[in-house]
């Protein structure tokens, strides 16, 4: 598959899940992975991720040059606050493109932000990224972690040509260290990465995801 294929693409929400009960967890107790504050909510949902996931992302950094980590951004993300973050981009658009029907909103929305009903991070197989320093310095990478296309020129796509030489590089670097450890890139965003939801399995060719929807439990939060 060599086109961008979006979220809103009707072989995404195709896609089979069985999912296979795993738990969130939460990242703050790995001392090994940094977590950033920025996206701090009131039940941490931020900072868990499937367990698998959280393994995987745990390789990863070790695959990263000397001197370079991973710095967590947003995980597991509730479906009442996906569903917030999709209309409000979806009304800002509607604005932007008067003529625009339906469809089209829906599909330039999802190149931004993931409708609910499919989305990685409502599974906790999705994961937002970016890298720093080992004192936690974050490194350039051309962009702000969710920046929007409008705001960036397109600089957030993944292979996105308009951004310097040493964010290319930080990319490639962070690329390369996330696909051996199995996860796939949303190419519209270079820092989401995720594994075992549906966007992975559509583009892995697995015969069903291993992640839907999930819920912090009570004994989680």
């Amino acid at each position: 598959m060599t086109d961008i294929i979006l979220l809103s693409d009707p072989r995404v929400a195709a896609t089979r899940v069985t999912d296979n009960g795993e738990p969130l967890l939460d990242a703050r107790e790995f001392a090994a992975l940094r977590v950033d504050t920025r996206k701090t909510d009131d039940d941490g949902s931020y900072a868990h991720l499937r367990a698998d996931v959280l393994r995987r992302l745990l390789l990863a950094q070790e695959a990263l040059p000397p001197g370079v980590r991973l710095l967590m951004v947003e995980g597991f993300r509730p479906p009442a606050l996906q569903h917030r973050y999709f209309e409000e981009y979806a009304a800002a658009l509607r604005l932007a493109h008067p003529d625009a029907g339906p469809a089209r909103i829906r599909e330039l929305a999802s190149a931004y932000i993931s409708p609910p009903e499919v989305a990685p991070h409502v599974s906790g197989g999705a994961v937002d990224l970016t890298l720093c320093t080992a004192d936690g310095a974050e490194l350039p990478l051309g962009t702000e972690v969710n920046a929007t296309p409008e705001e960036s020129a397109g600089g957030c796509r993944t292979a996105a040509l308009n951004i310097d030489a040493e964010a290319r590089a930080h990319r490639a670097a962070m690329g390369r260290a996330m696909t051996a450890a199995g996860f796939v890139n949303y190419p519209t965003e270079w820092w989401h990465w995720s594994y075992g939801d549906r966007y992975w399995a559509l583009l892995t060719e697995a015969p069903t995801a291993k992640y839907g929807p999930a819920a912090l439990s009570p004994t989680t939060v």
